[in-house]
């Protein structure tokens, strides 16, 4: 056999070596064949297959979810991490060919006379020239680099599902803050009508006092219910301030103010199945990249197990060495060296045992943190899904009793304006209307906020 012959046999036998370590199969997990309260269970199609802007139809929504997902420095960290697993990938699969390197030199000594054991014979100055070339090969009998790169690749993956699920917590997180600044507007709005009737009602208390209709005890539970609603305002204005700059860091800006588009209560969401759980694994990214994890951990149970077994490398170099520079490409200048090396593990005092019982452990811890993913994830959709059910029929009762709180306030102020009855059922009347309107303002956020919960619990969200 040719010498290209038993070095292309070498390759072919490396190439279908055995890898040490199991290979991975997915875990068994427990996935029911419905969500439970989904009102239309059984449907193929998914809320959270749809992409953001065909759910957030508020054209200034949707320029802070572009803004965000461009410059969001969490999803600019993500990115560098998925930079740093392509570059581990590459110097893991390096390991798998031959390394060749070069190297030149050039030496001069001066010997000395004194130490010769000739008589008469002085020192010597010489001069060397050197220029070589050589190659190390480790060869991957046992899998051991291939389950590496295998790994590697996982953690990649993995890190790429990271960044996927840090969108997904971007466009809840900016939609869920814009809404409540929109529902902080309607609280402002509603303290603002509240402040307008009451000054109003106080004005004509004092009138009354003036004439001996009402008493003073009247004008005081008047302006008491002035300086509550006053006192209010400051309180709104700043949690708005204060979401305004959450918005603006989410966005990757410093604090501004955020422009609103379409108010709270216009707001429309569109109403979609959750679709099949088992569709759930492959739609979020936490649970893919938690598998992904276990794919990692799984290829390093080979890696351990490859220490067991010999390693066997060749190495080689060849190149000229003369002592003139003249004479370094000449036929008698040629320098080469082959020969393989192996090493064989005999006593490790436990180090080996050791590492694969540890990656076996992390194996096993990365299995059980994929099962809880997987069940954590049926819990959010679960919990949203009944949110949004139960808030939308509060949200519902709320709005009847608001308008009935409205209707009975001006009864109430039709009568005491006759004199049927006293301030205090004006009192109690305008305290149930203020109470119910940001009762309702707040009902209707969190509708909303279920429905984004529902969108991000199902994998929405992230598409660009």
């Amino acid at each position: 056999m040719t010498r290209n012959g038993a070095i292309l046999m070498l390759a072919l036998a490396i190439a279908t070596g055995c890898r040490v370590g199991p290979n991975y199969r997915r875990p068994a997990v427990n996935i029911p064949a419905t969500y439970r309260a989904d009102p239309l269970a059984g449907s193929s199609r998914s809320f959270g297959d749809l992409k953001w802007w065909d759910v957030f139809n508020d054209p200034r929504l949707q320029e802070l979810l572009r803004a965000g997902l461009a410059n969001n420095y969490d999803i600019r960290i993500a990115a560098t991490r998925i930079e740093q697993a392509e570059a581990n990938l590459r110097i893991v699969r390096s390991q798998l060919f031959p390394q060749v390197g070069a190297s030149a030199s050039y030496a001069r000594n001066q010997t000395s006379g004194a130490s010769s054991i000739i008589p008469g014979v002085s020192g010597f100055t010489r001069g060397v020239t050197s220029a070589t070339a050589g190659v190390s090969w480790v060869l991957d009998f046992w899998g051991q680099y291939r389950r590496a790169a295998e790994g590697a690749r996982a953690q990649l993956l993995a890190s790429r599902d990271a960044e996927e699920a840090v969108r997904v917590t971007l466009v809840s997180q900016l939609a869920s803050s814009y809404f409540q600044l929109l529902e902080l507007d309607l609280e402002l709005e509603a303290t603002n009508r509240a402040l307008k009737t009451r000054v109003a009602s106080l004005d004509l208390t004092r009138i009354r006092e003036a004439g001996g209709v009402a008493s003073m005890l009247e004008v005081r539970q008047a302006e008491s219910l002035v300086t509550t609603a006053r006192a209010t305002v400051p309180q709104i204005l700043q949690q708005t301030a204060q979401v305004e700059d959450a918005i603006s860091a989410l966005i990757g800006e410093n604090p501004r103010d955020i422009d609103r588009g379409v108010p709270l209560a216009q707001q429309i969401m569109p109403t979609v199945p959750s679709g099949l759980p088992s569709a759930l694994l492959e739609r979020r990214p936490d649970i893919r990249g938690a598998e992904q994890t276990l794919v990692a951990a799984n290829a390093q149970i080979g890696v351990a197990r490859a220490a067991y077994f010999p390693q066997i490398a060749l190495t080689a170099s060849g190149g000229t060495q003369s002592a003139s520079l003249g004479k370094l490409f000449t036929p008698g200048s040629r320098i080469w060296s082959f020969g393989p090396d192996l090493s064989v593990p005999i006593f490790t005092a436990g180090r080996i045992a050791g590492q694969v019982q540890l990656t076996e452990a992390q194996r096993n811890e990365a299995v059980l943190r994929y099962q809880q993913t997987i069940q954590e994830a049926f819990r959010e959709v679960s919990d949203a899904l009944i949110a949004y059910q139960r808030t939308t029929e509060f949200r519902r009762e709320q709005e009847v009793l608001t308008e009935t709180y409205r209707q009975a306030a001006s009864l109430s102020q039709i009568r005491y304006r006759g004199g049927i009855t006293t301030y205090l059922e004006v009192l109690d009347s305008e305290r149930n209307v203020y109470g119910a309107e940001l009762t309702l303002a707040r009902a209707r956020l969190q509708e909303l906020n279920a429905v984004v919960e529902l969108y991000a619990a199902l994998g929405g969200g992230w598409q660009q």
